[in-house]
């Protein structure tokens, strides 16, 4: 008999508390990354009515100012009318920042002045900057092979920011949520059975006052202007079952930092997998790439995607541990949770081999401290919303397919 049952994620859109949050601590490190690559970072934000914080603990030589930074991308967030209980020109900001612990950096100190390509001895001298264990994830059920809830929550919420960025909904404000229900039939993705999104907005549209049409004309315009267009190349549809949800309380016009405070790291399940895999609990966002939270929850990705890019599992999760101070993984699992074409000791040892999962090594494959000249200073704060993995519309690193060709190779020919 069948198995059917519900699979759900969520998503946050850019206005989110703790999103803006992210934006920020992820900005500051693009700002001083720019300037310093050694620089080391572990920026955290924290928002509420009128007010920002930026606290934690930074060593660089960059000069950079951090009040002008936050407000920069709370204005470029959407967050300009001091009305709305925070905006970008009328918030405090204030600046609480240490020095990181030279107990906590002399691991990785070697790292950081190194500037050319390291050797194989170098790798295995440089430690990781904390102990701790990360999780990668990947899936056949999406191009991007990531989990389709995940996958449509982080659409979802794109195109809610995009619709009220072109003013094609001006009504809609910055804050927002989105989640998806998928129904699945024997671990297939087989229908959609919830949409699920409550956005911000104004208290009146148009000629509109009574909250009963104004809540009603919003759910009309999200379905034809957002949910539609997202679905538009998408197998799986929405149908007359589907149930969709828009702002289920009724009203959402007070939002964003004046309805809720917002903290750093408080999204790590939506900027991974939804809840699909695991989650070591290490947040990413104002992490220096030494950081093995982000740079090696990074390579996780990068190692299961390849792996089912190469048709060798139809899902396939990584985990790694570190302990601080030692350059290579304490520990290193492979689970394909049945759906392996080769025995999992085989990917073990292929892992092993063709992917670089020292600290060191992680930012120098990935070049994770000198940003790409083409974007301007931007990298870490394009990927402190909407997600960290499956993104289509960036050109990340570990994003790439690229081993894919020879762990087929090299699995057919054990195998044979």
């Amino acid at each position: 008999m069948a198995r059917r049952y519900l699979f759900t994620s969520e998503s946050v859109t850019e206005g989110h508390p703790d999103k803006i949050c992210d934006q920020i601590s992820d900005t500051i490190l693009d700002a001083l990354l720019t300037q310093d690559e050694r620089s080391r970072v572990a920026a955290e934000v924290v928002v509420n009515t009128g007010l920002v914080l930026i606290t934690g603990e930074i060593s660089s030589q960059a000069n950079v100012n951090y009040i002008d930074l936050a407000r920069k991308k709370i204005a470029e967030i959407g967050y300009t009318d001091a009305n709305n209980g925070f905006s970008a020109d009328s918030c405090s900001v204030l600046i609480a920042l240490d020095e990181q612990s030279p107990d906590i950096a002399q691991g990785v100190t070697s790292a950081q002045e190194q500037r050319e390509a390291l050797s194989e001895d170098q790798l295995d001298a440089i430690g990781a900057g904390d102990q701790g264990l990360m999780f990668g994830y990947a899936c056949n059920e999406t191009p991007e092979l990531m989990p389709l809830p995940i996958s449509l929550a982080h659409r979802i919420s794109r195109q809610l920011t995009a619709v009220r960025k072109s003013g094609e909904l001006s009504y809609l404000g910055p804050d927002g949520k989105t989640q998806v229900s998928v129904l699945y039939e024997d671990g297939q993705p087989v229908g959609i059975d919830t949409i699920l999104i409550s956005t911000q907005h104004s208290e009146t549209i148009g000629d509109l006052t009574d909250n009963d049409a104004i809540q009603a004309k919003i759910k009309a315009d999200l379905i034809e202007r957002v949910i539609e267009p997202v679905f538009a190349d998408i197998a799986i549809k929405p149908t007359e079952a589907t149930r969709y949800l828009v702002n289920p309380t009724g009203k959402f016009v007070i939002g964003g930092p004046q309805g809720d405070s917002g903290l750093t790291g408080r999204k790590i399940i939506v900027d991974t997998y939804g809840g699909y895999s695991r989650h070591g609990g290490g947040a990413f966002s104002g992490k220096d790439p030494t950081k093995v939270d982000r740079s090696a929850a990074y390579a996780c990705r990068y190692v299961a995607k390849n792996i089912v890019a190469a048709g060798l599992a139809a899902k396939c999760e990584v985990q790694v541990s570190y302990a601080i101070g030692v350059a290579r993984p304490v520990s290193i699992l492979v689970d394909t949770f049945g759906t392996g074409q080769v025995d999992e000791d085989i990917l073990l040892d292929l892992v092993k081999r063709h992917f670089e999962l020292r600290p060191a090594g992680i930012i120098q494959a990935f070049n994770l401290r000198k940003l790409p000249a083409e974007r301007g200073g931007r990298f870490y704060q394009d990927v402190a919303a909407y997600g960290h993995m499956g993104r289509t519309d960036l050109d990340l690193p570990w994003e790439k397919t690229d081993k894919a060709a020879v762990l087929k190779a090299e699995a057919l020919a054990v195998t044979a």
